[in-house]
């Protein structure tokens, strides 16, 4: 019997298994992961070599795979599997987003939260009712990585920005003293400001924002 594909990435990945990287990768994680330590130019060496030498990509989505990788405990796994989805992530459906909401909300942490962000915003982008379905309630839930998630979606959206609910969010979460809320508020202002930096300094000055906030936002406003 063929191995399935969890195996087979397992014991690629196990052959690079580098015992020297390993501990300074767990320490810049503030040891909430284990690694393989293997760096990223060569595990996306590996995710390519794995990719090619099964097909996986030529084959449905499967959820079974992704589940598989993040039941694993080094972080490396993960990473495989966010690079998966975002293979299929124009193919997929709109229901994935409770499986993505799964996702930011097991093993969390600021590496993988912000690399599947993105990938909600992708599906917004298809499926823009996804926003007042799911979205609207992320951006106040208990949890922070969701919240976090909601502020961020946006980020690669450039002109296509929906400005309003990007301020909103912000505002529900303005006082929040969680640093990963903060400096998500400033990121996303941060890079929304390239895009339009009259408005990003508006709001910087029309509202009540953590200094870390402030600080990371406005970088790049003269």
């Amino acid at each position: 019997m063929l191995k399935n594909d969890v195996e087979k990435l397992t014991a690629l990945l196990e052959e690079h298994r580098n015992a020297d990287n390993a501990g300074p990768m767990k320490k810049y994680m503030k040891d909430h992961f284990p690694f393989l330590g293997i760096k990223s130019p060569l595990r996306k060496e590996l995710e390519k070599q794995f990719f090619k030498e099964t097909g996986i990509l030529k084959e449905e989505f499967n959820k079974d795979f992704v589940e598989g990788l993040w039941e694993k405990d080094e972080r490396e796994y993960h990473y495989t599997a966010i690079t998966y989805m975002g293979k299929f992530i124009k193919k997929l459906p709109r229901d994935v987003i409770s499986f993505f909401e799964t996702l930011i909300i097991t093993k969390s942490w600021w590496d993988s939260v912000d690399s599947i962000a993105p990938l909600v915003g992708e599906l917004a982008r298809k499926y823009p009712e996804l926003v007042e379905e799911t979205i609207n309630q992320w951006s106040v839930h208990d949890n922070l990585w969701l919240r976090r998630a909601s502020i961020l979606f946006q980020l690669k959206y450039k002109n296509e920005t929906n400005e309003a609910l990007l301020y909103e969010y912000m505002v529900k979460n303005a006082e929040s003293k969680e640093f990963f809320i903060q400096k998500a508020i400033g990121w996303a202002l941060r890079e929304y400001s390239k895009t339009n930096p009259e408005s990003v300094k508006a709001f910087i000055e029309g509202n009540q924002l953590a200094p870390l906030s402030i600080r990371e936002g406005s970088k790049y406003l003269s």
